[in-house]
């Protein structure tokens, strides 16, 4: 964690900083982080979940700053496996040079990490609970077939209709409530399923924007040495 970093992974972890929507633009590194309001920024970024904003001061005082680190030590990098000793918070608050990139990158490995879990526990899930599981395969899908005999198309499309004026999905039992119980919760499952699989498409396009901008930078990085390498030997050439 206290190792420190090359140009090249300087240039990548900043690229992965500017492409977070953060509350200050990015100045000075050094002092953008000092406080950890920033570092809760990130970390919210990639799970709402895990962090309140609001309980991170932007602040000046060395005394609120380390308040801030410790929160953050206590409330949200444990949860991801992650802990910046004391004597590092320290000289993070007081804006030394050099010491915020690794901590920042290490955390990094752990949100990936992280968000690969979470990927991973998303295609594992079971929708179907194991009474459903034991169903043949024929009987389900009659199960389905009377299921939509019995709603009715004009009916389910002036439901999808009024989900989309509302901007955000409601639960079928909302639309459904005097609907045959089973039907209902086969309709709940499907629902759920369908979540699951936009988050995990969501997880996996952000991966695949980071690999892009990885290949990217990697390119530039080989273009700069070639173009060295050329002016190396054009100056050998003319000795």
């Amino acid at each position: 964690m206290d190792r420190e970093l090359n140009e090249e992974e300087l240039q990548d972890l900043y690229a992965w900083i500017d492409k977070i929507p953060l509350s200050r633009p990015k100045r000075h590194i050094t002092r953008d982080f000092s406080d950890g309001v920033m570092a809760a920024e990130v970390v919210k970024h990639f799970f709402p979940k895990l962090v309140d904003l609001h309980n991170y001061i932007p602040a000046h005082s060395t005394q609120q700053k380390l308040s801030n680190w410790d929160l953050l030590n206590r409330k949200v990098f444990s949860k991801l496996n992650f802990h910046v000793p004391e004597d590092t918070l320290k000289r993070i608050v007081l804006s030394t040079a050099g010491v915020i990139e690794p901590i920042l990158r290490a955390l990094r490995e752990k949100i990936d990490k992280k968000l690969e879990h979470t990927t991973e526990n998303i295609l594992d899930l079971e929708y179907y609970d194991t009474r459903d599981q034991e169903k043949p395969r024929t009987e389900m899908r009659q199960t389905e077939a009377k299921l939509v005999a019995q709603l009715g198309g004009e009916e389910m499309k002036k439901d999808e209709k009024t989900r989309q004026k509302n901007g955000k999905p409601q639960h079928t039992a909302q639309f459904y409530a005097n609907m045959d119980p089973t039907y209902r919760l086969i309709l709940q499952e499907k629902e759920q399923a369908v979540m699951a699989l936009q988050e995990t498409v969501e997880i996996l396009q952000m991966k695949v924007s980071r690999l892009e901008h990885l290949v990217h930078l990697k390119d530039m990085r080989i273009e700069d040495l070639t173009r060295h390498l050329e002016t190396y030997k054009a100056k050998g050439n003319t000795c």
